[in-house]
Protein backbone atom coordinates (compact mmCIF):
# COMPACT_ATOMS: atom_id res chain seq x y z
CA UNK A 1 0.00 0.00 0.00
CA UNK A 2 2.84 2.27 0.81
CA UNK A 3 4.52 1.87 -2.18
CA UNK A 4 1.38 1.69 -4.43
CA UNK A 5 0.64 5.35 -2.73
CA UNK A 6 3.77 7.17 -3.21
CA UNK A 7 3.78 5.13 -7.02
CA UNK A 8 0.63 7.01 -7.81
CA UNK A 9 1.74 10.37 -6.36
CA UNK A 10 4.69 10.38 -8.20
CA UNK A 11 3.16 9.33 -11.49
CA UNK A 12 0.77 12.36 -10.80
CA UNK A 13 3.15 15.06 -9.92
CA UNK A 14 5.42 13.32 -12.91
CA UNK A 15 2.54 14.44 -15.53
CA UNK A 16 1.62 17.75 -14.08
CA UNK A 17 4.99 18.82 -14.70
CA UNK A 18 5.39 17.67 -18.24
CA UNK A 19 2.03 18.96 -19.62
CA UNK A 20 2.23 22.24 -17.32
CA UNK A 21 6.00 23.31 -17.06
CA UNK A 22 7.58 24.86 -20.28
CA UNK A 23 11.37 24.60 -21.21
CA UNK A 24 13.64 27.29 -21.76
CA UNK A 25 13.97 28.07 -25.25
CA UNK A 26 17.18 30.35 -25.10
CA UNK A 27 20.00 28.18 -26.06
CA UNK A 28 22.11 28.66 -23.03
CA UNK A 29 26.67 27.96 -23.99
CA UNK A 30 27.95 25.12 -22.65
CA UNK A 31 30.41 26.34 -19.67
CA UNK A 32 32.32 23.24 -19.60
CA UNK A 33 35.52 22.78 -21.64
CA UNK A 34 34.26 19.02 -22.20
CA UNK A 35 32.44 17.74 -25.18
CA UNK A 36 32.19 14.12 -25.20
CA UNK A 37 32.98 11.03 -23.44
CA UNK A 38 36.46 10.86 -24.78
CA UNK A 39 37.05 14.00 -23.45
CA UNK A 40 35.30 13.84 -20.06
CA UNK A 41 37.69 10.61 -19.25
CA UNK A 42 40.72 12.56 -20.81
CA UNK A 43 40.14 15.41 -18.44
CA UNK A 44 39.50 12.92 -15.19
CA UNK A 45 42.44 10.71 -15.89
CA UNK A 46 44.39 14.56 -15.82
CA UNK A 47 42.75 15.37 -12.97
CA UNK A 48 43.94 11.91 -11.13
CA UNK A 49 47.45 12.75 -11.83
CA UNK A 50 47.60 15.84 -9.83
CA UNK A 51 49.80 15.10 -6.68
CA UNK A 52 46.98 17.03 -4.04
CA UNK A 53 43.68 15.59 -6.04
CA UNK A 54 45.78 11.68 -5.40
CA UNK A 55 46.39 12.31 -2.10
CA UNK A 56 43.18 13.81 -1.39
CA UNK A 57 41.47 10.92 -3.19
CA UNK A 58 43.63 8.00 -0.87
CA UNK A 59 43.18 10.01 2.51
CA UNK A 60 38.99 9.54 1.72
CA UNK A 61 39.43 5.79 0.30
CA UNK A 62 40.82 4.92 3.88
CA UNK A 63 39.24 7.64 6.07
CA UNK A 64 36.34 5.31 6.86
CA UNK A 65 37.99 2.10 7.57
CA UNK A 66 37.43 2.94 11.26
CA UNK A 67 33.90 2.83 11.77
CA UNK A 68 32.77 0.57 8.44
CA UNK A 69 32.00 -2.91 11.08
CA UNK A 70 30.09 -0.73 13.41
CA UNK A 71 27.71 1.40 10.43
CA UNK A 72 27.60 -2.14 8.57
CA UNK A 73 27.14 -5.26 11.37
CA UNK A 74 25.61 -3.09 14.06
CA UNK A 75 21.95 -3.64 12.81
CA UNK A 76 22.49 -7.23 11.84
CA UNK A 77 23.62 -8.20 15.09
CA UNK A 78 21.23 -6.42 17.30
CA UNK A 79 18.75 -8.34 15.15
CA UNK A 80 20.44 -11.42 15.77
CA UNK A 81 20.29 -11.09 19.96
CA UNK A 82 16.96 -10.76 19.27
CA UNK A 83 15.40 -7.14 18.32
CA UNK A 84 12.75 -7.33 16.28
CA UNK A 85 13.10 -6.00 12.69
CA UNK A 86 10.39 -3.82 12.50
CA UNK A 87 11.37 -2.26 15.71
CA UNK A 88 14.80 -1.07 14.15
CA UNK A 89 12.60 -0.21 11.00
CA UNK A 90 10.54 2.14 12.98
CA UNK A 91 13.41 3.47 14.46
CA UNK A 92 14.76 4.89 11.87
CA UNK A 93 11.38 7.00 11.76
CA UNK A 94 12.45 9.39 14.41
CA UNK A 95 15.98 10.41 12.34
CA UNK A 96 14.12 11.37 8.81
CA UNK A 97 13.39 14.96 10.39
CA UNK A 98 17.20 15.06 12.33
CA UNK A 99 18.46 14.21 8.26
CA UNK A 100 16.05 17.14 7.09
CA UNK A 101 17.49 19.69 9.63
CA UNK A 102 21.16 18.43 10.22
CA UNK A 103 22.67 19.42 6.79
CA UNK A 104 21.25 22.92 6.85
CA UNK A 105 22.90 23.59 10.46
CA UNK A 106 26.12 21.92 9.65
CA UNK A 107 26.21 23.66 6.35
CA UNK A 108 26.75 27.05 8.58
CA UNK A 109 30.15 25.85 9.80
CA UNK A 110 31.45 24.22 6.52
CA UNK A 111 30.88 27.56 4.34
CA UNK A 112 33.98 28.82 5.85
CA UNK A 113 37.62 28.92 4.02
CA UNK A 114 38.23 25.16 5.77
CA UNK A 115 35.21 23.06 5.63
CA UNK A 116 37.78 19.92 6.53
CA UNK A 117 37.65 20.83 9.87
CA UNK A 118 34.26 20.07 11.01
CA UNK A 119 35.21 16.95 9.21
CA UNK A 120 38.63 16.51 11.21
CA UNK A 121 36.44 17.34 14.79
CA UNK A 122 33.56 15.13 13.78
CA UNK A 123 35.63 11.77 13.43
CA UNK A 124 36.89 10.80 16.71
CA UNK A 125 33.31 11.18 18.29
CA UNK A 126 32.20 8.44 14.99
CA UNK A 127 34.98 6.06 16.43
CA UNK A 128 33.86 6.22 20.05
CA UNK A 129 30.19 5.76 18.90
CA UNK A 130 31.31 2.35 17.32
CA UNK A 131 32.63 1.39 20.74
CA UNK A 132 28.98 2.51 22.54
CA UNK A 133 27.76 0.03 19.01
CA UNK A 134 29.37 -2.77 20.29
CA UNK A 135 28.18 -2.01 24.06
CA UNK A 136 24.40 -1.78 22.49
CA UNK A 137 25.21 -5.63 21.08
CA UNK A 138 26.38 -6.85 24.21
CA UNK A 139 23.86 -5.31 26.50
CA UNK A 140 20.54 -6.74 24.56
CA UNK A 141 20.75 -9.99 25.98
CA UNK A 142 21.60 -8.72 29.32
CA UNK A 143 18.15 -6.31 29.16
CA UNK A 144 16.00 -9.08 26.87
CA UNK A 145 12.86 -10.58 28.64
CA UNK A 146 10.43 -12.74 27.67
CA UNK A 147 7.97 -9.30 26.44
CA UNK A 148 10.97 -8.51 24.50
CA UNK A 149 13.05 -5.25 25.33
CA UNK A 150 12.38 -2.67 27.89
CA UNK A 151 11.81 1.09 26.73
CA UNK A 152 15.13 2.10 28.15
CA UNK A 153 16.74 -0.03 25.96
CA UNK A 154 15.04 1.29 22.84
CA UNK A 155 15.84 4.90 24.03
CA UNK A 156 19.42 4.44 24.50
CA UNK A 157 19.14 2.87 20.92
CA UNK A 158 17.52 6.40 19.64
CA UNK A 159 19.80 8.53 21.17
CA UNK A 160 23.29 6.60 19.77
CA UNK A 161 21.70 6.18 16.65
CA UNK A 162 20.78 10.27 16.47
CA UNK A 163 24.53 11.02 17.68
CA UNK A 164 25.72 9.01 15.67
CA UNK A 165 24.02 10.52 12.45
CA UNK A 166 24.66 14.15 14.01
CA UNK A 167 28.51 12.82 13.27
CA UNK A 168 27.92 11.41 9.60
CA UNK A 169 26.23 14.39 8.58
CA UNK A 170 29.08 16.57 9.71
CA UNK A 171 31.20 14.24 7.69
CA UNK A 172 29.41 14.26 4.72
CA UNK A 173 28.63 17.68 4.62
CA UNK A 174 32.05 18.96 5.09
CA UNK A 175 33.24 16.41 2.35
CA UNK A 176 30.58 17.62 0.12
CA UNK A 177 31.70 21.53 0.83
CA UNK A 178 34.61 20.81 0.25
CA UNK A 179 34.79 19.00 -2.86
CA UNK A 180 32.46 21.94 -4.41
CA UNK A 181 35.48 24.53 -3.20
CA UNK A 182 38.09 23.14 -4.50
CA UNK A 183 36.42 22.23 -7.83
CA UNK A 184 37.46 24.16 -11.11
CA UNK A 185 34.30 26.02 -12.08
CA UNK A 186 35.25 25.50 -15.74
CA UNK A 187 35.22 21.91 -15.48
CA UNK A 188 33.31 21.72 -11.96
CA UNK A 189 30.73 19.08 -12.97
CA UNK A 190 33.51 16.41 -14.24
CA UNK A 191 35.36 17.47 -11.40
CA UNK A 192 32.69 17.30 -8.05
CA UNK A 193 31.44 14.20 -9.60
CA UNK A 194 34.72 12.23 -9.54
CA UNK A 195 35.80 13.23 -5.90
CA UNK A 196 31.73 12.36 -4.78
CA UNK A 197 32.38 8.85 -6.46
CA UNK A 198 35.69 8.34 -4.98
CA UNK A 199 34.09 9.61 -1.47
CA UNK A 200 30.69 7.13 -1.67
CA UNK A 201 33.10 4.35 -2.66
CA UNK A 202 35.52 5.09 0.15
CA UNK A 203 32.26 4.39 2.30
CA UNK A 204 31.30 1.50 0.89
CA UNK A 205 34.46 -0.60 0.36
CA UNK A 206 35.15 -0.62 3.85
CA UNK A 207 31.05 -1.60 4.67
CA UNK A 208 31.68 -4.25 2.26
CA UNK A 209 35.00 -6.18 3.67
CA UNK A 210 33.28 -5.48 7.30
CA UNK A 211 30.51 -7.50 5.70
CA UNK A 212 32.86 -10.11 4.96
CA UNK A 213 34.92 -10.84 7.40
CA UNK A 214 32.11 -10.87 9.81
CA UNK A 215 32.05 -14.66 10.11
CA UNK A 216 35.58 -15.85 10.20
CA UNK A 217 35.80 -13.35 12.73
CA UNK A 218 33.52 -14.44 15.02
CA UNK A 219 34.35 -16.82 17.73
CA UNK A 220 31.90 -19.98 18.39
CA UNK A 221 31.75 -22.61 20.45
CA UNK A 222 30.09 -25.69 20.53
CA UNK A 223 27.25 -26.25 23.28
CA UNK A 224 27.51 -30.33 24.09
CA UNK A 225 30.56 -31.43 21.50
CA UNK A 226 33.90 -31.15 23.45
CA UNK A 227 36.34 -31.49 21.46
CA UNK A 228 34.36 -30.17 17.85
CA UNK A 229 35.22 -26.98 16.14
CA UNK A 230 32.33 -24.48 15.32
CA UNK A 231 34.51 -22.68 13.35
CA UNK A 232 33.12 -23.13 9.96
CA UNK A 233 29.51 -22.97 8.05
CA UNK A 234 29.77 -26.75 7.81
CA UNK A 235 31.06 -27.60 11.21
CA UNK A 236 28.23 -25.28 12.91
CA UNK A 237 25.42 -26.87 10.67
CA UNK A 238 26.86 -30.39 11.63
Amino acid sequence: DFLFFWGAVFLVTTTLVAFLKKENKELIPAKEETKGITDTYRLLFSIIKMPAVLTFCLLILTSKVGFSAADAVTGLKLVEEGVPKEHLALLAVPMVPLQIILPLVISKYTAGPQPLNTFYKAMPFRLLLGLEFAFLVWWAPKVKHEGGFPVYYYAVVVLSYALHQITLYSMYVAIMAFNAKVSDPLIGGTYMTLLNTVSNLGGNWPSTVALWLVDPLTVKECAGAQGHSCGTAAAAEV
